[in-house]
């Protein structure tokens, strides 16, 4: 734990949205408390006496923001606890997270929108429900979760009828909260695990055709032209034809793209490496091209981890018979570091708009922005080569893309969210 706070000097400051300074300083204190920049920052350094510390290369940031993932049992969970997922998103740069209401029970009822503090830690916000218990027959009462606080409501992983959907949206309750619809259909899927492309068919995969995709998602579009002041938004957008269906829409609802799915396709992931299992499931080199020009384009909102952890005994299972979900709060950051900003080109204004304000606008947040005494930064090294093991993720899950030992460039050194003694800064 540093005993001092650290003076650091020539990085790249991304202070708010349209605001990067290159050859900047900062000034972190031991607390985790953003203490100054720039003269600010140099004053109340030289005033301490303290010796600088060179960070060329490195950049400060606000907090990421994380739109939605999933905890089943905050408390008592065998595959991930609130504690153990606010520290694997405090390791990977996260301070907001968003919940779905995917627990047991759901969190369809106010009462149950309640989770124990966890301080200092990533703030926790909840989506509601859309219906009682998940059934998809009777909607929960909508006024009474946004009332308690919940950012917006949320159906299951697949699209709820069409009869349920206008029926809330006719209740007007929403107000200016979001409506996030998962345009996914299993039907259709008809079991297949990776989406329907010549890169899954050689590889001999079940496929995934895209129309259990764009179907579902023709009635999200439709509804939002039937319902122009609400707001909605498609979770998890996955295929070349969805992007393009939402480019051709004249009224487009808001949406969200899976982190993998920027990372990773079926053309480019070994056959035998983790990260396989995921819903929607992972397409080829065109889906994620035009998943990244999407998210440029600004069709596509935010980035979600839409972490859903399993345990080691449901991991072990094979893989048509194991549940969809990926862990990655402490490994995105980096990782789509290399897919957009090395690969793609990304600015780091682009980035954050992606990871931060873009989650922040969804979740009807003020966008971070870095100010003295806030806790809402990251400082990342994108040079940094480091090897990454599931010890250190800070997460219990199992379903973790990467094996133990896997080297890594990039790592977030420090986080506001994180106890400065799990700071890297060696």
């Amino acid at each position: 734990m540093p005993q001092a706070p650290l003076w650091l000097q020539n990085l790249t400051v991304v202070r708010g949205p349209a605001q990067t300074m290159a050859h900047a300083e900062a000034l972190l204190g031991s607390d985790g408390l953003l203490l100054g920049l720039d003269q600010e920052a140099a004053v109340e350094a030289q005033r301490l006496e303290l010796t600088p510390i060179q960070a060329e290369g490195w950049v400060l940031g606000p907090s990421l923001v994380d739109p939605h993932s999933v905890l089943e049992n905050p408390l008592l969970g065998r595959a991930e606890t609130l504690s153990s997922l606010l520290r694997a998103a405090a390791q990977g740069g996260y301070g907001q997270v968003a919940l779905l209401p995917w627990a047991d029970p759901p969190r369809d009822h106010p009462d149950r929108l309640q989770l124990p503090n966890q301080r200092p830690a990533p703030r926790v916000h909840l989506w509601g429900s859309l219906d009682r218990d998940a059934g998809g027959q009777e909607l929960s009462p909508h006024s009474e979760l946004l009332a308690a606080g919940a950012v917006g409501l949320a159906s299951a992983a697949v699209l709820p009828t069409s009869v349920l959907l206008e029926r809330s949206l006719q209740l007007g309750e929403l107000g200016d909260h979001p409506l996030l619809l998962a345009p996914r259909c299993r039907n259709l899927a008809a079991g297949g695990l990776v989406r329907q492309r010549v890169e899954a068919l050689r590889g001999g995969w079940p496929p995934d055709p895209s129309c259990s995709e764009t179907l579902p998602l023709a009635t999200v579009l439709q509804l939002q032209q039937a319902h122009q002041r609400r707001r909605l938004v498609a979770m998890n957008l996955s295929t070349a034809e969805g992007v393009a269906a939402l480019r051709g829409s004249a009224v487009r609802p808001q949406a969200t793209v899976h982190w993998w799915q920027l990372v990773n396709d079926s053309g480019r992931l070994h056959p035998t490496a983790g990260g396989w299992r995921i819903e929607p499931p992972l397409g080829g080199p065109g889906d994620r091209q035009a998943l990244v020009e999407g998210l440029a384009d600004g069709l596509i909102t935010a980035v979600a981890v839409h972490h859903q952890a399993l345990d080691a005994e449901e991991q072990l299972l094979p893989i048509d018979q194991r549940r969809a979900g990926l862990a990655g709060h402490g490994i995105a950051l980096p990782l789509l570091w290399q897919a957009l900003v090395v690969e793609q080109g990304w600015s780091l204004q682009q980035l954050w708009q992606a990871l931060c304000w873009g989650p922040c606008a969804l979740l009807g947040q003020e966008p971070e922005q870095l100010s003295s005494g806030s806790r809402q930064w990251l400082l990342f090294d994108p040079g940094a080569q480091w090897c990454w093991t599931r010890e250190r993720s800070g997460s219990l899950a199992a379903n973790q893309p990467l094996n133990d030992g896997t080297r890594v460039c990039g790592r977030v050194r420090a986080c506001g969210t994180l106890a400065p003694a799990d700071w890297q800064l060696d």
